[in-house]
């Protein structure tokens, strides 16, 4: 109960305003205790799940139990019916400025290699429901690799992107490597990831790393509002299509197409699909069901 109170005072401090605190406040009254994070519904209809970094002083650095949070308040909303997408946020001055090294500098390659760091990760990538990054300030290290795990990217216009673990001595090790050059593609992967040299939000939009650009003090409002029109959709629609858009990652053509008439074909099984050709010859708003 102490720790409880611990963590709802700091959040209080950290902004008295306003429903995120009490929502992140009420999430621990409910069983999970967020140390590092900020959860709650955002849009009309509370149907976008929110998570916002909350390590200010630490620039978000991506600690092992701030990771770990996001996953559980991931998991929390996958599973609540009424949220159809979520987004994931930082500060103004960082979305997230990379893994935190005080946490690394002291590991030995044993400890790495046997407790598989950085795997956990990867539970940004596993959902069901759509991830938007709203990016502010820094996306350096880690933070880069977290907003790449997300479905879409969304930048304020001061946002810096960014693989400097070159000049620490090490790698990426969270998809830096892999998920920037399908992003950019190798050549401008290799100058970043090489010299550790950062990209600006519009250099980020040019080059195919983010889909849009706006004023920092507007770029989580309009993600939320992304978020709001995914979810009204059907959930179980846009998983699929969220399924076929993530093959061409991994699959070639001739598989991702497969794969695509696949999940195509399976939407005719569907009430869903149904609902919204008959509300399209009808000329009226579709009601989906997710079903």
């Amino acid at each position: 109960m102490a720790l409880l109170c611990r963590v709802a005072a700091a959040s209080l401090r950290v902004s008295r305003s306003r429903p995120l605190v009490a929502a992140a406040v009420r999430a621990s009254s409910a069983g999970a205790q967020y140390q590092h994070i900020l959860v709650e519904k955002k849009g009309e209809g509370g149907n976008v799940g929110f998570i916002q970094l909350n390590r200010k002083k630490a620039l978000n650095a991506l600690c092992d139990e701030l990771m770990r949070e996001v996953g559980l308040a991931l998991d929390e909303f996958e599973n609540d019916p009424e949220v159809g997408a979520i987004v994931l946020t930082g500060s103004e001055k960082a979305f997230a400025a990379g893994a935190d090294i005080k946490e690394m500098a002291n590991k030995t390659f044993q400890e790495c290699y046997a407790g598989n760091i950085l795997t956990h990760w990867n539970r940004v990538t596993t959902g069901k429901k759509p991830v938007i990054a709203a990016v502010n300030g820094y996306a350096l290290g880690g933070g880069c690799e977290l907003a790449m795990m997300c479905d879409i990217i969304y930048a304020g216009e001061k946002a810096q992107f960014g693989q400097p673990e070159i000049l620490l001595g090490t790698i990426p090790g969270a998809g830096g490597t892999q998920r920037l050059t399908k992003a950019v593609g190798k050549s401008l992967a290799m100058e970043m990831v090489l010299t550790g040299d950062r990209i600006s939000a519009q250099e980020a939009k040019a080059s195919g790393l983010v889909s849009k650009v706006f004023p920092a003090s507007e770029v989580v409002d309009e993600a939320i509002k992304c978020g709001e029109k995914i979810a009204s959709n059907s959930k179980l629609i846009v998983a699929m299509a969220k399924e076929a858009v993530n093959g061409a990652f991994e699959l070639t053509l001739a598989e991702g197409n497969r794969l695509e008439k696949r999940l195509f074909h399976s939407t005719f099984s569907t009430d869903d699909r149904k609902e919204g050709m008959n509300a399209f010859v009808e000329k009226r708003k579709a009601n989906f069901t997710d079903q």
